[in-house]
């Protein structure tokens, strides 16, 4: 019944004549269904959030910033890209920098001005920057003092917080203190298909790639989250639709420790400048900060990788005031899932399947659909299309049985930035090639693992995924990882990295995993790390790193 009342408000919302109607159009040559309604370019989207005025916008330590002040930020500073800066439409300006409240500024100036945002990783090395800075050609870049000072001056760059003492470059204070109190959006032509981002993978099995992201593609990615939360605030409801954008509501607000180069916390962001949402960011993560964040600004909601929503989450306290955790990055183990709803209080796990490549979450779950189906990433979103593909074959594989996932939608980008060759690869007749294993039952869709990660031993496969959640339900375990390690007569084994927060042996963790799963999938090697695990700045584990080390101490 749940279901079916789920199906009828969301028809209701993307059918004929509704508030988020879905029909179908050429997108790159090939018919797709896409929203005929709402935001067409991210210009339109920063445009509408200047109506919020006075509301918070952004915090962060003892800076506030309100939607108007933010307004006139954004509209000065586009300007000034295109007249003092002689920016062109299609011209690539790069954003280097942690969780600023500056970086909104700089990425909503540069949508307005119908330029495209180069988010690079804040954590790259000089090295790594300067490869993504050659790469996409930028012809400007913004960037703290940290990473301005690694940089260079082969292209000018404006220093954000303490950049008046970072020699050759420009101040950030200096260029607003320029920018006039009154400017207006500059009139640029933009449309939905024009480029609007180029945002770097995380490079985990090579040189990041950059996948070029268009407005339709964020635009898209925005009104799948409108419509999963209006869908849901309707459950809650009892199958009736609030009212939207109600001012006596009192306003939400987000705790986001995603990075804001990372697609879920641009995703993040692009969803609260739309919705009017306050967001409050941290220097780095600190769990005592976010308490008191949450408490202090009266946030509602917190989004980021696992392991930072699981500290959250174990902090206890603050954490009960919240309606909504929101996980991604990486794979979210499904006790984690149940210790959200096991608050009590109200507080509603969600989490989004997806990659750089598809613009966030093209598979969401969330709520009461999340704590009944934890090992699932959810159903696909609205106009996104899902095939599970034999990757001996390229055959389509029926319900239930395990291949490669490949999506299509107005939500896929269009390719790699200058790398034909990766592009042809990965992406096919539309069909973007995602290089995970799932499965589908009844629409919800199962990732199972990595196809670079699966362990084949003995000729079986073994899905780490399936073997890290049985590991996570041990209470002494803190974080862990499964991979392969080569074997003499079986080809490979399984062996498991585990960080502890109280003493058990190797053997106890082994028989916790014999008494969840077949014999061959418990780890032969169960190696215990007293540090943390290595993980990208996104919350990815590095396992290539972890097979190097187990296979260099002969584990």
């Amino acid at each position: 019944m749940a279901e079916d009342q789920r199906q009828r408000l969301l028809a209701e919302l993307i059918g004929p004549g509704g508030d988020f109607e879905i029909g179908t159009r050429e997108v790159g040559g090939i018919p797709m269904r896409v929203y005929t309604g709402g935001p067409a370019t991210l210009r339109d989207v920063v445009l509408f959030s200047s109506g919020y005025g006075a509301r918070d916008f952004l915090v962060y330590q003892d800076f506030r910033c309100s939607y108007a002040e933010h307004f006139r930020l954004v509209a000065g500073l586009a300007r000034c890209l295109r007249e003092e800066y002689g920016l062109t439409s299609g011209d690539r300006v790069a954003i280097a920098m942690r969780n600023f409240p500056e970086w909104s500024v700089v990425f909503w100036a540069i949508q307005a001005a119908g330029l495209i945002a180069v988010p690079l990783n804040a954590w790259w090395t000089d090295a790594e920057l300067r490869y993504g800075l050659t790469d996409s050609g930028a012809a400007l870049v913004f960037a703290d003092a940290e990473r301005a000072a690694l940089i260079g001056r082969e292209i000018p760059v404006v220093a954000v917080r303490g950049g008046a003492s970072v020699p050759g470059a420009r101040s950030w204070s200096e260029l607003m203190a320029s920018l006039p109190a009154d400017a207006e959006l500059p009139d640029v032509a933009i449309g939905p298909d024009d480029d609007a981002t180029i945002m770097y993978t995380s490079g985990t099995t090579g040189r990041p790639k950059g996948a070029v992201g268009t407005h339709r593609n964020h635009c898209t990615n925005l009104l799948n989250t409108v419509i999963n939360r209006r869908v849901q605030a309707a459950l809650d409801n009892g199958g009736v639709f609030p009212p939207m954008g109600d001012p006596a509501a009192p306003q939400p607000g987000v705790l986001l420790t995603f990075p804001l180069f990372h697609i879920a916390g641009l995703t993040t962001l692009c969803f609260t400048t739309l919705a009017g949402v306050k967001l409050a960011t941290l220097y780095r993560w600190d769990r005592e900060e976010a308490g008191r964040l949450i408490v202090e600004e009266g946030l509602t909601s917190a989004a980021g990788v696992p392991t930072v929503m699981r500290d959250l989450v174990e902090q206890g306290d603050a954490v009960r005031r919240l309606e909504g955790v929101n996980m991604g990055g990486a794979p979210i183990p499904p006790d984690l899932v149940h210790r959200i709803g096991a608050l009590g209080t109200g507080v509603t796990p969600a989490s989004g399947y997806g990659l750089t490549e598809t613009t966030s979450g093209v598979v969401g779950n969330a709520g009461d659909d999340y704590l009944a189906r934890a090992d699932s990433v959810g159903r696909c979103v609205p106009g996104a299309d899902l095939r599970i593909v034999d990757p001996a074959t390229g055959d389509d594989l029926p319900d239930g049985e395990i291949g490669e996932l490949w999506f299509r939608g107005p939500n896929i980008v269009r390719g790699y930035w200058n790398n034909p060759q990766a592009t042809a690869e990965s992406f096919v007749d539309g069909w973007f090639r995602t290089g995970d294993l799932g499965y589908v039952v009844d629409g919800w869709v199962h990732v199972v693992d990595r196809l670079k990660d699966v362990v084949i031993r003995g000729g079986e496969n073994v899905y780490c995924a399936e073997v890290e959640a049985a590991l996570f339900e041990h209470p002494a375990v803190v974080d862990c990882a499964v991979i392969g390690l080569p074997h003499p007569k079986l080809g490979e084994e399984v062996a498991a990295v585990v960080n502890l927060r109280s003493e058990v042996d190797a053997a106890e963790l082994q028989q916790h995993v014999a008494a969840r799963l077949a014999a061959f999938k418990v780890p032969a090697h169960v190696v215990i790390r007293p540090e943390p695990l290595p993980r990208t700045q996104t919350g990815k584990v590095l396992k290539r790193q972890l097979r190097d080390h187990l296979g260099a101490r002969g584990s």
